[in-house]
């Protein structure tokens, strides 16, 4: 293992039985990936949140909610009127992994035509092996 890939903490993602594997594990959903880049903005409800995902299920989104209020990254909060209205907020750990997830998003965004372009050469060697 290259001294690079050891962590100053004493965790080691690539091994699957450590804690920090568990954590990328559930980083690399792309609803929680999503979930966590449309609370960095502010408070939204559960209704806003499914308006803003587009192809996510109630059942999903719910899931993804309760996943990361468990692990601390969003906070939940209940008012008690009626109807029940509840909101979704970062806690400042969810804020502080919003501004890496950013910029994936932000590097993503700025590279699809790169990687459009590229999936196009590999369409068309495929077709020209195949020919």
């Amino acid at each position: 293992m290259d001294s690079e890939d050891v962590s100053p903490f004493g965790y080691d993602a690539f091994r699957r039985s450590c804690p920090s594997h568990a954590v990328l594990e559930t980083l690399a959903s792309k609803w929680v990936y999503l979930v966590i880049c449309a609370l960095r903005r502010g408070r939204l409800r559960n209704g806003e949140l499914a308006r803003k995902l587009e192809g996510i299920t109630p059942k999903m989104l719910t899931q993804t909610l309760r996943i990361l209020e468990r692990d601390g990254l969003v906070r939940r909060e209940v008012f008690p009127v009626v109807p029940p209205r509840v909101e979704y907020e970062l806690t400042e750990l969810g804020e502080n992994l919003a501004g890496l997830l950013n910029q994936i998003r932000a590097w993503s965004e700025q590279h699809v035509p790169d990687i459009k372009n590229a999936r196009a050469r590999a369409a068309e060697q495929q077709e020209d092996l195949g020919a």
